[in-house]
């Protein structure tokens, strides 16, 4: 009988300990399937996120262009048109810039978008596997009921090992209550990552819009432009006068032109640094051949008489990247009432080429650029109704076609 007693005691102590084994299993496959536990800065950086996505909405909002106080602003510029031109033009960049700054808001959102796309699938992903691990758990302990926890303390050897046990009852619990804890804060992580989602979409969306209305006072005040244009020469009545005026806008651009080359002409150490080794440029406006106006003879489309016209029309939407035609040094990157914005750069032994018209410039006077490199935006600045990029070379003091150094 005391055979048979001690026995039944080794079986109790082994069913315990195996038991416990299990138990600790549970517990393990938990901890391992949550890759990790939800910390309260997730939660605030979720919160954020939604908040600043409210901001940027608003943001856009407050600087759209006021397009009926611009309008007002150049009212009282009518009267002189190289004034008018000139604060249409920079409005027109201002309106550029804010074009640009948008473009480049909707792929920073569009990533933003992506990041948190992976970010709440993650968060499902740890979720359902939390919601699985707890599953298991209460499986277990439902089927084991309170007897795994009676029979690991009335088999404690002695007191000390009873109150280790106890101990070890009181940390399962509180395992329990922790995982409970962190699935509830997981999911508060999932809400509020969807939440920061659809937040960043209807910025998005709202910042296409704001792109759109943008192009669309960009087009107005073009329209505007080319209107006051068209009835500056419609005004002009006498064809005389007419071709006078044109004539001497166009002077004014080759005294601005021979100005810049006579300062180089004078600074030695530059005519000496940079030489012109005869090779072809490189197209200014990549992907874009059609050739609006061409270099030589032509009739004037206002003044119906022929006119030189010493360059080329590449015609491009606005903001199509311009390029360095060849290596150089930028002479002029700056505004003219007729050139509008342009820029100037030389390439050695008495050869230049000028860039006119451009919404935006990326170059500076004085800075060394290389053949194919982005120096401007087309646009359509100073005596100019549409967007295209004007393109000049100049050898030796005058202008020559360019299509002896461009292949098409």
């Amino acid at each position: 009988m005391k055979v048979l007693n001690w026995k039944q005691g080794i079986a109790k102590r082994i069913l315990s300990v195996v038991l416990m084994v299990i138990t600790l299993t549970v517990v393990l496959s938990t901890s391992t399937t949550v890759s990790y536990a939800v910390t309260e800065e997730s939660i605030k950086q979720k919160e954020s996120q939604i908040s600043d996505a409210k901001k940027e909405r608003d943001s856009l909002k407050s600087n759209l262009t006021d397009l009926e106080s611009v309008k007002k602003q150049l009212e009282s510029t009518k009267s002189d048109l190289n004034t008018y031109i000139a604060q249409l033009d920079s409005s027109l960049t201002d309106i550029q810039d804010k074009i640009d700054t948008l473009t480049e808001e909707i792929a920073n959102k569009e990533a933003e978008i992506e990041a948190t796309e992976l970010e709440l699938q993650e968060a499902i992903e740890v979720q359902t596997n939390q919601y699985e691990a707890m599953k298991k758990r209460i499986k277990f302990m439902y089927e084991q009921g309170n007897t795994l926890y009676l029979e690991l303390l009335v088999e404690s050897g002695s007191f000390g090992d009873m109150l280790n046990k106890a101990e070890y009852i009181e940390l399962l619990s509180s395992y329990d209550r922790q995982k409970l804890d962190e699935y509830i804060t997981q999911t508060q992580l999932v809400e509020l990552t969807k939440e920061a989602l659809e937040e960043e979409k209807v910025t998005l969306d709202e910042a296409k819009e704001a792109v759109e209305i943008e192009q669309s006072n960009m087009q107005a005040l073009m329209d505007e432009k080319s209107s006051q244009l068209s009835s500056v020469n419609a005004d002009i009545k006498d064809k005389e006068a007419a071709i006078k005026e044109y004539e001497a806008q166009i002077a004014a651009e080759d005294a601005a032109i021979k100005a810049l080359e006579a300062e180089v002409a004078k600074d030695k150490a530059e005519l000496n640094k940079i030489k012109y080794d005869g090779g072809m440029f490189a197209w200014p406006c990549p992907g874009y051949t059609r050739i609006s106006d061409d270099y030589g003879m032509r009739l004037h489309p206002t003044l119906g008489i022929q006119k030189m016209h010493n360059g080329i029309d590449l015609a491009a939407p606005a903001g199509t990247a311009i390029l360095a035609a060849y290596t150089g040094t930028v002479v002029a990157a700056s505004y003219e009432a007729s050139m509008g914005n342009y820029v100037m750069i030389n390439h050695g032994d008495g050869l230049y080429t000028v860039y006119m018209h451009c919404s935006k410039l990326y170059v500076s006077q004085g800075q060394s650029v290389t053949k194919g490199q982005t120096i401007a935006a087309v646009g359509t600045t100073g005596r100019s109704t549409g967007n295209h990029l004007h393109f000049g070379v100049r050898l030796n003091g005058s202008y020559v076609s360019p299509w002896n150094y461009l292949s098409k």
